[in-house]
């Protein structure tokens, strides 16, 4: 279903900030999603268009995305569902934007997520993901996904009873049904770090294009961006989307695309700067 009012704003998309796993990374074996890649890139390069990764996974394993599906080089990388952020230069590669790290110390005091750690050792049914995707501001965890919202409850009680500044994100991995659950600084999320982003680069939120798939992406589709949700994305999160941009009378800012994965950030790219076109062959 496409954004409800065909007055949607036109303005020229400069940024395409958006996840990767069922958003621009092409699903196994779907041959328009690669045809739909390559246009893509293509677009970001002929119309200037600033590319932003916004991931759940941590920077090594963005990196090796990057080649295993032939990505275009994004210019900014938030990763580590938005407590990292990294900017891409001429000679050193990616590095780590100082600013916003200290930004999330402040917020915590100081207090390392791997200093918290022990607190939610005995929660039954919660397991430590693995610790390459643990962060200094970020702890992990898996659980099964119908226990989702009894884990997050237990996980909140642990935070107030410590009087803790961290708060939590949850998703459901649309390609094997594990529950994902993230404690992140308070107030910290995908959507945080990108509106950090965007007030620390000077960009201005109508020139961004959000576009993602799953439930940590949830407050970023609703905070304010021209937002595109791919077709593959779970029905309830489209409802929970769509509601929330009916409640705050932002629907001409949503697009919610029939295409999947690739294919779906291309034609609601297309959507919102008709001047992409239509090239595939």
């Amino acid at each position: 279903m496409a954004a409800e009012d065909a007055t949607s704003s036109k303005k020229r998309v400069a940024v395409l900030a958006t996840d990767l796993d069922g958003t621009l990374i092409p699903l196994q074996g779907d041959r328009a999603n690669r045809q739909d890649l390559a246009i893509l890139s293509d677009a970001f390069k002929q119309n200037d268009i600033t590319l932003l990764f916004v991931t759940g996974r941590h920077f090594e394993s963005v990196l090796g995305a990057m080649g295993e599906y032939a990505l275009p080089e994004p210019e900014w990388v938030i990763c580590d569902v938005g407590t990292s952020i990294y900017f891409k230069t001429d000679a050193e590669g990616y590095r780590l934007v100082r600013e916003f790290h200290d930004y999330q110390a402040e917020i915590t005091g100081g207090q390392s997520a791997s200093q918290i750690r022990e607190l939610f050792a005995e929660i039954a049914g919660l397991r430590f993901q693995e610790d390459e995707k643990q962060g200094e501001f970020k702890l992990s965890f898996y659980s099964i996904a119908s226990e989702l919202s009894v884990r997050v409850a237990q996980i909140d009680a642990v935070l107030a009873a410590h009087g803790l500044p961290y708060s939590v994100v949850q998703s459901v991995d649309p390609f094997n049904n594990d529950g994902l659950i993230d404690v992140l600084p308070r107030g910290i999320s995908k959507a945080a770090a990108l509106n950090w982003w965007s007030e620390h680069c000077g960009r201005k939120k109508e020139e961004i294009v959000f576009a993602g798939d799953s439930g940590n992406d949830l407050a970023a589709l609703t905070a304010g961006f021209r937002s595109i949700l791919v077709g593959n994305a779970d029905r309830q999160l489209a409802k929970q989307v769509h509601d929330a941009h009916v409640q705050s009378s932002t629907v001409e800012l949503l697009y919610l695309a029939q295409g999947h994965a690739t294919s779906g950030v291309l034609e609601g790219l297309r959507w919102f700067e008709s001047s992409l076109g239509d090239e595939r062959t």
